[in-house]
């Protein structure tokens, strides 16, 4: 298949008054047509940065610093802001985390749907309208001839992630970025929005990339996972092999932190512990390592970079363990041990001030 999106070592950056916040950092992401890429990882790890550097919708102070993003081979980093304009919302699309805030609540939603298709093409206001009527529909809002004249306010929380989707779509867009598209919406209709995308991307042939903290929407959506952490990709691979066979110990961590339904009831979830490093001043090393059971001395000197996992050159994880370590201390992991029992079995130590 035809590759959509090539980003090659992107970086951005956001001055603030005293300080530079890293907020991506060498982040490298390829995702073909017809493909979905998640992106997963706790708040604050870069994931909506990442997607609004694709946009070129920096937040004031921010901009890119480095790195290559291409799409269908056309370099979008550096591009005139006219030309930025031409290519967001018609060759890319994206869903924002909040779509009360993110449609107007004085205009119709009518009047932004036609907006968003005159803006790329060269037809009436009664054919824009024409259109309108017709995503909605496409999107599954009942009645589309009448709800084309309602206010956001009048839309539940699930029609308007639907406008949302309809907005995002008017242009049939080579790509779509959707940021946390089920946010705040009941299980139902979480099931439904994905439901909808994954019928939209099979008629349209759009790559996805999903950017979520929810893993059990990865499962249900994405070919591939990207695992952030701390403005870095830190893990890469088929959804199947993330879920079956992990090699980053903060994967591990996302994973045992969600319930399972194949684990015994009274099994405790396993929190990640402390919190998220501050991207003015990261941790110098591994950033990981402040929060890691499994750290070792030497990992608060050396930055690991993202490397094939061997016999498998599609996976890369980025973390200074040896591979076999890895698979071993997750397969005691699996049979229930303690991160502190699971290296005694593969005879690691634990270092001093590493997390309980």
């Amino acid at each position: 298949m035809a590759t959509v999106l090539d980003i090659q070592d992107l970086s951005t950056h956001i001055k603030l008054t005293s300080s530079v916040v890293q907020a991506v950092g060498n982040v490298d992401m390829q995702i073909d047509a017809g493909e979905t890429l998640g992106v997963v990882g706790e708040s604050g790890c870069g994931k909506s940065m990442t997607g609004l550097s694709i946009m070129g919708l920096l937040p004031p102070g921010g901009s890119i610093v480095g790195g290559s993003i291409k799409l269908e081979g056309r370099e979008l980093v550096g591009l005139k802001q006219e030309e930025m304009r031409r290519v967001r919302g018609n060759d890319i699309a994206m869903i924002f985390q909040d779509p009360l805030s993110a449609l107007h609540p004085l205009y119709r939603v009518g009047r932004q749907l036609t907006e968003a298709v005159r803006a790329h093409r060269d037809v009436s206001r009664a054919q824009a309208r024409e259109r309108a009527v017709e995503l909605l529909g496409l999107v599954g809002i009942p009645d589309p001839a009448r709800r084309v004249d309602a206010y956001p306010h009048e839309f539940s929380g699930g029609m308007r992630q639907r406008a949302m989707i309809a907005m995002a779509l008017a242009n049939e867009p080579k790509l779509l970025i959707a940021d946390e598209p089920t946010t705040a919406l009941d299980v139902t209709v979480q099931a439904q929005i994905l439901a909808l995308m994954e019928r939209l991307q099979r008629e349209l042939e759009m790559a996805i990339v999903i950017i979520t903290h929810d893993l059990g929407v990865v499962a249900e959506m994405a070919d591939d996972i990207a695992v952030m952490y701390a403005g870095r990709i830190v893990e890469t691979a088929s959804a199947a092999r993330v879920f079956a066979a992990p090699e980053h110990p903060y994967t591990w961590g996302l994973l045992k932190s969600i319930p399972r339904l194949d684990s015994q009831r009274d099994e405790d979830l396993v929190p990640i512990p402390g919190t998220p490093p501050s991207l003015i001043s990261p941790p110098s090393g591994c950033h990981f390592h402040p929060r890691c059971p499994y750290v070792q001395p030497d990992h608060t000197r050396i930055d690991p970079q993202l490397q094939p996992v061997p016999e498998e050159p599609s996976h890369h994880v980025a973390c200074l363990l040896e591979s076999d370590v890895r698979k071993r201390l997750w397969r005691e992991l699996g049979a229930g041990r303690t991160p502190e029992e699971a290296l005694v079995e593969v005879g690691l130590p634990s270092a001093p001030g590493a997390p309980a």
